[in-house]
């Protein structure tokens, strides 16, 4: 896993670490120490911590004037334990929130399990986003089994084209656009 670093060739657009308005600020990264661990698995230390023992994400565009955030994720997604939701929803996305962002593409390809608890946080942030939305793309069938088994789908957007988006050749605005275009096709 210590070699699975955040998707990194959008830099020229967007450095969370450069952005004012971002949870992760004038964060500084050791190239050279392994400082992040899920398990006894080591993570690249281009990951960002935001209080989970489990799940590490990357904030890889943010794009204030359309409202939207693209987020990877890594890890164990623990809400029965850790309450990683609770965690995020704090630490991040109501921070995310209050400066404009309202609709999340999350990527999930590298979460290799989903433990649920209750999904008032989900409800929360669903609420705050309000005319926005939040769609999960490229997570593992088994995740999305188990956040549909915990009505966690009412929340977040998954499964049809969204598990199976090619992304890595695109800008950001273009996965926004094929995300959003999904999310549309949906609603009518």
């Amino acid at each position: 896993m210590h070699e699975i670093e955040p998707y990194y060739k959008w830099r020229d657009d967007y450095v969370a670490s450069e952005d004012e308005y971002s949870p992760f600020y004038a964060t500084e990264y050791n190239e050279f120490e392994f400082d992040k661990q899920v398990y006894n698995y080591l993570l690249h230390p281009q990951w960002d911590s935001f209080g989970s023992n489990t799940l590490y994400l990357k904030v890889l565009f943010a794009d204030y004037e359309r409202g939207y955030s693209i987020i990877e994720f890594i890890g164990e997604w623990n809400d029965a334990i850790n309450n990683d939701i609770m965690l995020m929803k704090r630490e991040i996305l109501e921070l995310m929130i209050d400066n404009g962002i309202n609709k999340f593409v999350l990527i999930g390809e590298n979460v290799l399990n989903f433990h649920s608890s209750d999904d008032c946080y989900y409800e929360e942030w669903f609420q705050d986003v309000e005319d926005g939305w939040i769609a999960g793309i490229n997570f593992r069938e088994h995740v999305i089994e188990e956040f549909k088994r915990n009505n966690i789908d009412y929340y977040i957007n998954f499964g049809g084209e969204l598990d199976d988006v090619v992304w890595r050749n695109l800008k950001p605005i273009q996965v926004f656009k094929k995300v959003e275009e999904q999310l549309v096709k949906r609603l009518n």
